[in-house]
């Protein structure tokens, strides 16, 4: 490969550079499935898996769409908010498989208000099926749980906080708002 200097990449700055764009493509995926629970994006969430894929998760066994089923009904039970949150990632790739670990960090807010946060990793195989990088199998591990105090949600009284759009469970979330723009007036909060 030429650089655009000229120059030829070296045989070890080529391989870093395809292992490099190969573990953004496994991470994107793992972002897909995260984003797609939180904000219950379906077409988003399945996008992550092999339609094939086995994944087991706590008392669960089953294949993406059941587990999209089965994990938004439990956290619209459960949950006014989730966020699953991605931490250390681990790639081993060969040929067409990649085995990946990635840590995680999962914080809800309850409907009792309470607010709820465990810990674990996502050890998955992806395979590459068609071009398409995906996640074949999966084990959640879950490694430890708690419960945090309650606290009101921070500025949430303020009257003009949610002019520029809430945070939601679907696809009216601010996030998915094209362009984002401001309606909140210009303000600097005095001491």
């Amino acid at each position: 490969m030429q650089q655009s200097n000229g120059s030829q990449l070296s045989e070890q700055e080529l391989v870093g550079l395809k292992a490099l764009v190969l573990r953004n493509t496994l991470y994107d995926c793992q972002l897909r499935f995260t984003r797609g629970m939180d904000r219950f994006d379906e077409d988003l969430f399945l996008s992550a898996f092999h339609s094939d894929a086995v994944i087991s998760a706590g008392p669960f066994v089953g294949n993406p769409q059941e587990l999209y089923s089965w994990a938004k009904d439990l956290h619209e039970q459960g949950q006014k908010a989730t966020q699953h949150c991605l931490l250390n990632f681990n790639v081993d790739a060969q040929g067409d498989a990649a085995h990946t670990e990635t840590y995680y960090q999962f914080v809800a807010r309850n409907k009792d208000d309470s607010n709820w946060i465990a810990g674990g990793r996502y050890i998955d195989k992806f395979t590459r099926i068609d071009g398409q990088w995906r996640i074949s199998t999966r084990q959640n591990i879950i490694e430890w749980s708690g419960l945090l105090p309650s606290l009101d949600i921070p500025f949430g009284d303020l009257p003009d906080v949610n002019d520029n759009g809430l945070a939601m469970r679907d696809k009216t979330d601010i996030s998915y708002l094209r362009p984002l723009i401001n309606r909140r007036q210009h303000q600097i909060p005095s001491d």
